[in-house]
């Protein structure tokens, strides 16, 4: 098989240690023999087109990078919002990594379609003014802003924030290049820019469980103007100045003093184990999880804190089996859910227009099959 030449080796050894691994380890993790690469590496040998493609591909690059003279300039290769999340995450996987570019590309995507749809009303990001220093009254505005009501869920407060111009994504549930994978401890990030910031939130179990991450994100691009990557324990974090405010940010806004007034707290049962039962009204009323309120509860003193450390405590003790794949038979709604209804209509909308070809829609869409494709533009039609 004809080999390919000429391939920069130093462009091979910026990505091995940008991702933290060495030339071996990706031969060994690619299928290549250890002595191609030594000798790829050594500027004395080619490799396949295919093994060109497996490097590429496992560090989000395009073949043609490999293949251009000279090193690495940084600043072409990683936004700053991406430097920004790798250095608070300096541990964050390949995979990681690679979503978080492949989510700045897919927001990319996003502002070339709108800006092609002038003509088309779409909301630009405009926000008010947030007081940085008090996270109560900045969540208040900001629930007025959304035009939040007494009841919601993750898809309504999904809904109020892409509304005002922010992309929300879900990552997949099920294996492939969009999610983020169960056992990775990131359950959320955002990424600030001043025309279209962007909120990324890993799906879990339960809908609700979802609600503080969104609105947390939210309280970075709000408050700070800020990129982050957050797992349980920035949720938890007292030492952080921006953690912490985005941590106050997402509890008042999801339960703000008037919805926690309705809650007794002389009402709550004896047993940690029976605090679910005990706010499941307002759970489901808020599409929040029972300790997102409990939090609540406690910052207001309404809850000793301890009993709100039991709960944790007694949840973290519970062995809740992981869901399956999940059926594809609605494999054309997938699109939807990940990338969000203003994501798609504005590709479904370029697609129209003509300002997009349909394998590129396709492209844009999850890599949907035309067929599926078809389905999704019957289903947005009410067909």
């Amino acid at each position: 098989m004809e080999r390919i030449e000429g391939i920069n080796p130093g462009r091979i050894e910026w990505c091995c240690t940008d991702y933290g691994i060495t030339p071996d380890l990706l031969a060994s993790e690619l299928n290549i023999s250890p002595t191609s690469m030594d000798r790829v590496m050594a500027g004395n040998g080619g490799l396949t087109f295919n093994q060109l493609k497996n490097i590429a591909d496992y560090f989000g690059r395009g073949v043609l990078f490999f293949l251009e003279e000279g090193m690495v300039e940084i600043e072409r290769v990683h936004t700053p919002a991406f430097r920004t999340l790798a250095n608070q995450k300096p541990e964050l996987s390949t995979k990681m990594r690679t979503l978080i570019e492949r989510v700045e590309k897919q927001r990319d995507v996003y502002i070339s379609l709108r800006e092609d749809l002038e003509d088309i009303d779409l909301t630009r990001f405009v926000h008010p003014k947030l007081p940085v220093d008090d996270p109560k009254a900045a969540a208040e505005i900001a629930r007025n802003w959304l035009g939040l009501s007494s009841r919601n869920d993750f898809d309504t407060y999904r809904a109020a924030i892409e509304a005002k111009g922010i992309l929300v994504f879900r990552s997949n549930g099920y294996g492939g290049k969009w999610q983020i994978a169960k056992e990775s401890p990131i359950l959320g990030f955002s990424i600030y820019h001043p025309e279209c910031p962007l909120i990324v939130v890993k799906k879990q179990r339960r809908d609700a469980e979802q609600s503080f991450t969104l609105m947390h994100e939210l309280g970075h691009l709000l408050l700070y103007k800020a990129s982050s990557i957050d797992d349980d324990r920035d949720f938890h974090d007292t030492h952080s100045f921006q953690e912490r405010g985005a941590n106050a940010f997402a509890g008042c806004l999801l339960v703000p003093d008037r919805l926690l007034r309705t809650i007794n707290p002389n009402d709550r049962p004896l047993l940690v184990s029976e605090y679910g039962s005990w706010l499941d009204p307002q759970r489901k009323a808020w599409g929040i999880s029972a300790e997102v309120i409990l939090r609540r509860l406690a910052d207001a003193k309404l809850l000793p804190r301890e009993d709100y450390a039991a709960y944790r405590a007694w949840v973290a003790t519970l062995d809740i089996p992981q869901s399956g794949t999940g059926s594809r038979e609605y494999r054309h709604r997938e699109p939807k859910h990940i990338f969000g209804d203003r994501f798609v209509r504005t590709v479904l909308d370029s697609l129209s227009g003509g300002y997009i070809t349909l394998n590129r829609a396709t492209k844009y869409l999850d890599g949907l099959k035309v067929s599926d494709l078809h389905q999704l533009e019957r289903y947005y039609a009410g067909v």
